[in-house]
């Protein structure tokens, strides 16, 4: 049994060295082989990747042009030889594909490292069973994973990131941000967009700093706690709703909105004036106004407390 490592340039294996612990192959990997390409892009230009059984990486850099550095893996030599590594490239778009063989039933996969323009489109980011990260891009992104976490920081630009059984973390968001997972939890710092988060078996976090008022922020969970931070000057219209578990809710001390929030079996709280229960359902709901009202904000669990604190 021998391994084929084909050798890389210094700052292809140094990228990959970087990138470490990155989703490790596992036992099926005793067959490796490394790639690596550049293609030029222009500034704006679209990015896709697509892989199997492997996490990507991007990262955005200076240069006008994607490196792309990776490895395959396969538990046999043949095996290993039928990926392919597909790339098409023109000045306005770079599509990296692993393509893996008809007989599917080897264990194999790869993984992708790779430098784009930082004013990229990531218009599609795609894996199975491995993790992805993304870093220092300017430009709309979408990502989907199965079976692997997705983190995301220092993005400029509208964001959707979709994944199963994996956490979502994305920090130092500036733009739009839609969060699907299941079975696993949403961690958000966002700045001057709108968010949607939703999940099942996992919690919602995320603080949203002058948030667009013109799109509602929504917040939904099963069996998870949700936590939103909103600073905003002119609020947007807020929905968060979960079960089995509880919602904290913090506003500046000046908001402006209409307030309705109901759970049963634990109690809603709230530290602004202006809300009061229905004197039927005592602790268990609370609606009225803030300030001199607005957009309205919708809170809603079951067997979970509900706290509307101030900043």
């Amino acid at each position: 049994m021998w391994t084929c490592i084909r050798m890389l340039p210094l700052g292809a294996a140094l990228l990959l060295a970087g990138c470490a612990g990155f989703g490790d192959f596992g036992p099926g990997d005793a067959y490796k082989e490394d790639f690596h390409s550049t293609h030029p892009l222009s500034p704006g230009g679209a990015v896709s990747i697509e892989t199997f059984n492997g996490p990507i990486e991007v990262m955005g850099w200076e240069q006008d042009s994607v490196e792309v550095n990776g490895t395959k893996y396969a538990s046999s030599q043949s095996v290993l030889d039928s990926i392919k590594i597909d790339v098409t490239s023109t000045p306005g778009s770079v599509r990296i594909r692993a393509i893996r063989p008809l007989d599917s039933h080897w264990h194999m996969g790869v993984r992708f490292s790779v430098r784009v323009p930082h004013k990229a489109l990531l218009d599609r980011i795609t894996s199975s069973n491995g993790q992805i990260r993304i870093e220092d891009v300017e430009g709309t992104s979408r990502v989907q994973t199965s079976n692997g976490a997705i983190r995301l920081s220092r993005l400029k630009g509208a964001v959707e990131a979709r994944t199963s059984n994996g956490a979502i973390e994305a920090q130092d968001i500036d733009g739009n941000a839609k969060m699907h997972t299941t079975n696993g939890s949403i961690r958000v710092e966002l700045a001057h967009g709108s968010f949607e988060g939703f999940t099942s078996n996992g919690a919602i976090h995320a603080r949203l700093n002058d948030p667009s008022p013109a799109s509602p922020v929504r917040a939904e969970s099963s069996n998870g706690r949700i936590e939103l931070t909103v600073d905003a000057k002119q609020m947007p219209e807020i929905r968060a709703s979960t079960s089995n578990s509880s919602i904290v809710l913090r506003l500046p001390a000046s908001t402006n909105a209409r307030v309705r929030a109901n759970t049963s079996h634990s109690p809603v709280t709230s530290e602004f004036d202006g809300l009061h229960d229905d004197g039927e359902r005592r602790h268990s709901e609370l609606h009225g106004t803030l300030g001199s009202g607005g957009p309205l904000i919708e809170l809603s669990s079951s067997n979970g407390s509900i706290k509307i604190v101030k900043l």
